[in-house]
């Protein structure tokens, strides 16, 4: 089997998540992203604490598909450091598993699906 990631993003609302989502899913960079509003981010922030609420999306993918899934993340999101973080997934019901991988295709390239 391919491996997998959960890669964790936090964007400012829910319409900026719907949106990144759709064409995450849409172009094939990711088979699932799971949207978690009522995050509440404290960090430091250009010398300043800052305590920022936020939405978090936990989406699925493939380990080889990561770059393209983070550069497209950075086109669309409108933080300047954006939080992209990759968790490999070491463990799962097969079925799913089997569904993330057949669902995101090896040659998704940076700029998109190749049809």
């Amino acid at each position: 089997m391919t491996k997998l990631l959960s890669v964790y993003v936090t964007v400012p609302d829910l319409a900026v998540a719907e949106a990144m989502a759709q064409t995450l899913v849409a172009e094939k960079r990711a088979a699932c992203v799971n949207i978690l509003p009522g995050v509440i981010s404290h960090y430091v922030w250009e010398g300043k604490v800052e305590r920022t609420e936020e939405v978090a999306m936990l989406i699925k993918t493939r380990a080889d598909a990561f770059d393209s899934l983070a550069a497209r993340i950075r086109a669309l999101h409108p933080y300047d450091c954006p939080c992209i973080e990759g968790f490999s997934v070491e463990a799962g019901a097969e079925s799913f598993l089997n569904w993330v991988e057949q669902s995101v295709p090896v040659a998704v390239s940076v700029e998109g699906p190749k049809s």
